[in-house]
């Protein structure tokens, strides 16, 4: 992948415009956590991992524009920075995560002079950008082996490079089973409504050289029938301590579908993405988008005036359902019964 998610350098933040591909490879300026707060909002920067990124950064990046050398005025201006941050999105737990290691800094740094807060919540930010960049290789690596060869591929939403800072949870693993000489095909969900399987995943795995085809959400299940798919393999928002995961609406009905089928059913993830404050995924907070992104997702009115609409962003895939979670420190197998620790 030449284009990058995100661009941290220096001080100055660039992010790529998500919503404007596949069309147009367009990258943003941030010149503050306003902006990235919108970006955010608008998912013109989405992926968990790469979230969390992005909000480490946007701190870093605010404490360099706020002109001041009180250090009491510094800290009371990060903080009310880490709330808004913190209120933009509620379900990805690496957006928090990342929110809070920076919290952490800021406050072990109370009694010290501007400068060195300045200093040290910019080394934070890098270390999480380039912790995600190896924790996205090893996932890789560890998933890699459990592909065969050849293999193919179904996944839904995006969880590649486009979605961290580094290669990707999901896709990370097709990748690196490529790079090692296997023959890997994708079958990509479009996953409605916003399309990102169709738009991000088809887009990255195209620039990668991965052969891939967009599917219907709902053909899924003819490919497993006619028994084109070897393993799904999906991302993943936050997970409970009991294995419950949040990933894109539609991956808890791959699940079933996969597990009626026989099919292994993988979940990609950091364990910065982990929660082990929730018990269950009935204890997952799940955002529920603009009613907009249904009834003119395809740029006109699609849906009658005056019909309610349910738009939840994300949905729970019971642990029952997972063949097993791929993490940087390794492969997770049943029985979940406090995969948090």
């Amino acid at each position: 992948m030449t284009a990058k998610a995100i661009i941290w350098a220096d001080g100055h933040l660039r992010i790529l415009d998500q919503t404007r591909l596949p069309g147009e490879t367009v990258y943003m300026d941030v010149d503050g956590a306003e902006a990235l707060a919108e970006a955010i909002r608008h998912l013109r920067v989405r992926g968990a991992p790469a979230l969390g990124v992005a909000a480490a950064c946007g701190v870093a990046l605010e404490a360099q524009r706020f002109s001041t050398d009180n250090p009491a005025q510094l800290f009371e201006h990060l903080r009310q920075t880490i709330l808004l941050l913190a209120s933009t999105r509620p379900t990805a737990v690496n957006l928090f995560w990342a929110l809070d290691r920076m919290k952490r800094i800021l406050e072990f740094h109370n009694d010290a002079s501007a400068s060195t807060i300045r200093e040290r919540l910019l080394h934070e930010a890098r270390s999480i950008l380039e912790e995600d960049q190896s924790v996205c290789r090893r996932i890789g690596k560890n998933g890699a082996a459990l592909l065969p060869d050849p293999a193919s591929v179904l996944t839904h939403c995006n969880a590649g490079a486009l979605a961290t800072a580094g290669i990707g949870t999901a896709l990370g693993v097709v990748y690196t089973a490529a790079e090692s000489g296997k023959t890997v095909r994708v079958y990509a969900d479009e996953t409605r409504p916003l399309l990102q399987g169709a738009r991000l995943t088809a887009w990255e795995l195209s620039q990668a050289g991965i052969a891939v085809t967009v599917i219907c959400d709902s053909a899924a299940a003819v490919l497993m029938a006619q028994k084109r798919v070897d393993c799904v393999l999906v991302g993943a928002d936050r997970i409970a301590s009991n294995g419950d995961t949040a990933n894109k609406i539609g991956t808890y009905a791959l699940a079933v579908l996969a597990r009626h089928h026989g099919i292994p059913f993988y979940v990609a993830a950091p364990l910065s993405t982990f929660d082990s404050a929730v018990p269950s995924g009935s204890s997952i907070p799940i955002e529920e988008r603009p009613a907009s992104e249904i009834v003119m997702g395809l740029g006109r009115r699609t849906v009658p005036e005056g019909v309610e609409v349910f738009n939840p962003a994300f949905d729970v895939t019971p642990h029952t359902f997972i063949t097993a979670f791929i993490t940087e420190n390794g492969v997770l197998h049943p029985p979940f019964d406090d995969i948090s620790k």
